[in-house]
């Protein structure tokens, strides 16, 4: 057996004959038997479930955690026993509160998964069998109906009204009409009528196709490798804090060397400067920080989870707040992947169409003897009359009233969905734009099921891609002929109608009136609408459906934008951050949509294909260009959009890609953070995002962005908190061993306040809920670090003012209060506990109030000084723990000189927020 290679291109005899099966009796058990064999079973790879070690080698793989493996290192070779544990409670802490955080994601995810597989009908052995589609083969000859959702890639033999609706693949909204005749080799996805694939869903009509592709070999299976091989992108803070971290290391070591080096040369014992130089190793290494920034990333998990995002990597709650463009599928992101009708165009004028959250109809239009502007249709009473069907218009029944009526009655009548119930099916399967119709009618008091039983059908001619209509007769006592509703391409109702519909009755339909209805097709098409035609006939079911038809109007139906969207794509213009549209579907329909969400003026905006993608990808400057000023990709691919997503990450920017499709999940893997739907996304598309929207809400990715903003200025906040501490006393402590002083600070008391006073602390900045206005600004510029210049420069003078309290008080205690150095030290470490207490409200925006703000307004902040209050008198008061950090109870005298030193940063730090925060008014003002 020789494989088909590009079947769409061939004909079905050539395809069944490379596959040596005959599609009236299929394969017999043994060819399968051998064909499975070679083939394997008709799988896909599933995805490596993330172990528990996996998710816990994530949390140790920091550079801060090595660094702290080393000082345990260090601190168990000088025989520090203490220093060591305590250090090694700080990665435990980190690492289980980051495993757990995540492990919770992970376990949500894996309750998304679907389990099991669709069954196909398949013919073997001269019988039509159901079987699970993991046991195609190819060769086998499977059965298409309306419903089936496709186990394996297949040409089709034999379709009769067949469609498929591929937006799970391809993102095109509208189901596609198929059929046998091959089509060429450079037929893009979207458009290769004579395939239908795996994870489609028949939705009209009924076929026959043999399978020529399984498992991995699918055009889903190629998508599930681009997966694998689409490498995620570390996240922005990951990056950053590396970074940090390595700084860090060359700090630790630097500080620590140049200390002990210079104490050495000055003829200091070599014992002492090694103490000294663990003491400043210590006081460099923030040990809190990673529980922090965990901890802090963990609040933002939980609070995007109440908003209806889940959240699958720590580090990727913060990404969004960095993200300068966000990549939006169109269909099931943008809009709601179903149709509904906007508009009516009959004989006599346009009419807009709105159906409201109560499902009621409302018909609108400029001239009133159409419809009474905003009047609403409801059904009739008992009495209405059998040719009404309910419908009652109200006031005088004449002109366009009359015509609006009969066309809505072809509309639901004319009609495949569901066509074998007796209920009005206006929710079940079928063609999305059936559907629509159906609503409609439901909205305007024209439900299916009561029109059926008004008028029973007798027979129906299925839709057939020849004829590109359907057609329903319908009998009543009442009438003494039959009616005939017709609905289909306008071109082909226009074709098959010799009279348009008249305020007086059938009216004749000439040369200009065709050329006129052509024109309001291609204006209907031009807005982006999907355009069907409505028609009826007197007859009965002998008489021929498509002949001396009477034009009754057209109809235009949208895959309506979703609520909210709008406000939220404004509100990410608002804060400089770029929406682009990116979607499989027609570019005309895809302008339509991104002007009605506001990504920009439909009448403006220019789209550009993926074959101008692709055509552009050897031109760096056209590339560059495409990238840069478009706002709308259409009929995109799964590896244009990977081409995409590398020119926006090439010129710098942090992206975020939506998307529900398998055909997005390449996509979603690569963008710097990918966001899938959870309610109508594929489960290949949540499993390779880093974010699950569980409500489908775009305006949850606004939430998020602003929770992404606060976030990473609350663990700027705490770094610059956190650092400022540790410089105060690598200065305080290498000032002092410089000068030959007594040390003011022990290794274990820098210790105590690095793990335990300063977190506190530094959580509370860590979980703030931010400042108002931080969605007002543009993102920042995503090479900016944690810790920009100007906050080094901040780190260096709160610092020297933190070092200047903790010296001055030092050397107080030894002169002006004659205490011995053990005492002295309990000086010098309560000055420095309580000025970085104090240091806390330092941290507020310099734009901000004196008394009221960020800070103040905390009500973490306030618990965590009242917290580590009482830690530190425990530290001075309880005996044992007072002896292992060789602390004494302080008498009056020192408790002033304690509120002094601590109180001096806090005031001089205010003193400089004034003064910056007045020196920029002026200069504003200037």
């Amino acid at each position: 057996m020789e494989h088909p290679r590009q079947p769409w291109t061939q004909s079905p005899e050539s395809v069944l004959s490379a596959l040596e099966v005959d599609p009236g009796t299929g394969l017999t058990g043994d060819e399968v038997d051998r064909r499975r064999e070679r083939y394997g079973p008709n799988r896909l790879r599933e995805a490596e479930e993330r172990s528990l070690w996996s998710i816990l080698w994530d949390q140790l793989k920091s550079i801060i955690v090595v660094l702290l493996v080393v000082a345990i290192g260090v601190s168990l070779a000088f025989g520090h026993w203490v220093e060591a544990v305590a250090i090694g409670v700080v990665i435990v802490v980190n690492a289980a509160i980051g495993f757990f955080t995540e492990l919770r994601a992970v376990r949500a995810m894996e309750s998304l998964r679907e389990l099991g597989q669709a069954d196909s009908k398949v013919r073997r052995d001269g019988d039509v069998v159901e079987l699970p589609a993991v046991e195609l083969v190819p060769g086998d000859i499977v059965v298409l109906e309306r419903g089936e959702v496709l186990g394996a890639d297949v040409r089709l033999l034999e379709v009769e009204g067949l469609q498929v609706d591929e937006s799970p693949l391809t993102g095109e909204s509208v189901p596609v009409t198929k059929r046998v005749e091959p089509v060429g080799e450079e037929t893009p996805l979207a458009e290769r009528e004579s395939m239908a694939y795996k994870g489609t869903a028949v939705t009209r009509g009924e076929g026959l196709g043999v399978v020529v592709t399984t498992g991995m070999d699918t055009e889903i299976g190629e998508i599930s490798e681009m997966v694998g091989a689409a490498d995620a992108e570390e996240t922005p803070l990951e990056k950053r804090l590396d970074t940090l971290g390595h700084r860090l290391v060359w700090l630790t070591i630097a500080v620590a060397g140049v200390v002990a080096v210079t104490g050495i040369l000055a003829g200091r014992e070599i014992f002492l400067m090694v103490e000294t130089g663990i003491a400043l190793a210590v006081a460099a290494v923030p040990e809190g920080l990673p529980i922090v920034a965990t901890i802090a990333l963990a609040r933002g998990v939980q609070r995007m989870a109440r908003r209806n995002a889940l959240i699958r990597r720590l580090s990727s709650v913060e990404t969004l707040g960095s993200t300068t463009v966000i990549c939006a599928d169109k269909t099931g992101t943008l809009t709601e992947n179903r149709m509904e009708v906007t508009t009516l165009v009959l004989p006599s004028g346009r009419i807009d169409v709105e159906v409201d959250d109560d499902g009621r109809a409302t018909f609108s239009a400029e001239d009133a003897d159409l419809v009474p502007e905003g009047e609403v249709l409801h059904p009739g009473g008992e009495d209405t009359d059998p040719h009404d069907a309910g419908l009652d218009l109200g006031g005088d029944d004449a002109g366009g009233r009359a015509l609006l009526r009969e066309a809505l009655r072809v509309a639901v009548l004319a009609n495949e969905a569901d066509a074998d119930a007796a209920g009005g099916a206006e929710d079940g399967p079928g063609d999305p734009m059936e559907l629509a119709l159906l609503r409609l009618g439901q909205a305007a008091g024209m439900p299916r099921d009561r029109l059926v039983d008004r008028f029973p059908r007798s027979r129906l001619v299925r839709f057939q891609r020849e004829t590109g209509m359907v057609a329903s007769y319908h009998e009543a006592e009442e009438w003494d002929e039959g009616l005939i509703a017709v609905k289909g391409a306008p071109e082909a109702v226009l074709g098959a109608s010799d009279r348009q519909a008249g305020p007086d009755g059938p009216e004749p339909l000439t040369g200009e009136d065709r050329d006129r209805w052509l024109e309001r097709n291609e204006a209907l098409a031009g807005r982006g609408l999907r355009v069907l035609a409505l028609a009826r006939k007197d007859g009965t079911a002998e008489d021929e459906p498509y002949q001396e038809l009477v034009l009754l109007g057209l109809i235009g139906m949208l895959d309506p934008p979703r609520a909210g969207v709008a406000e939220a794509v404004r509100e990410c213009r608002d804060a400089g951050i770029r929406v682009v549209m990116v979607t499989g579907d027609h570019p005309e329909t895809a302008r339509q949509i991104a002007g009605s969400v506001g990504i920009g003026d439909a009448d403006e905006l220019t789209v550009v294909t993926g074959q101008e993608l692709e055509d552009a990808a050897e031109d760096d400057a056209r590339r560059t260009e495409l990238v840069e000023t478009a706002r709308v990709f259409a009929r995109v691919d799964p590896g244009q959009k990977l081409r995409l997503i590398d020119g926006f990450q090439e010129r710098g920017e942090i992206l975020a890609m939506t998307g529900d499709g398998v055909n997005d999940a390449p996509a979603l893997k690569r963008a710097d953070i990918g966001i899938a739907m959870g309610e109508r996304g594929t489960e290949v598309a949540r499993e390779a995002a880093d974010m699950v929207l569980l409500d489908d809400a775009f305006s949850t990715i606004v939430e998020a962005v602003r929770h992404g903003r606060v976030i990473f200025r609350n663990v700027r906040k705490f770094v610059v908190y956190l650092m400022s501490g540790n410089v105060g006393e690598i200065l305080a402590v290498g000032g002092a061993s410089v000068a030959g002083a007594p040390l003011p600070l022990l290794p274990l008391q820098i210790l105590y306040l690095n793990l335990v006073n300063d977190v506190f602390p530094a959580l509370a900045l860590g979980v703030g809920k931010g400042e108002g206005h931080v969605m007002d600004q543009p993102p920042r510029d995503p090479d900016e670090s944690i810790l920009e210049p100007a906050h080094w420069r901040g780190i260096a003078g709160y610092g020297l003012l933190i070092t200047v309290a903790i010296l001055g008080a030092f050397f107080w205690a030894l002169e002006g209060l004659e205490l011995d150095v053990p005492d002295a030290v309990t000086t010098s470490f309560l000055v420095l506990s309580g000025a970085r207490l104090l240091h806390v409200f330092n941290m507020r925006d310099r734009r901000s109030g004196l008394l009221r703000n960020e800070v103040s307004r905390n009500p973490w902040v306030w618990g965590a000084i009242a917290l580590c209050i009482g830690l530190l008198a425990l530290a001075v008061y309880v005996p044992p723990l007072a002896g292992i950090l060789s602390l004494r109870p302080p008498s009056g005298a020192q408790w002033l000189v304690i509120a002094a030193g601590s109180a001096f940063p806090l005031v001089a730090g205010q003193l400089y927020l004034a003064l910056r925060a007045a020196l920029e008014t002026d200069d504003a003002r200037s």
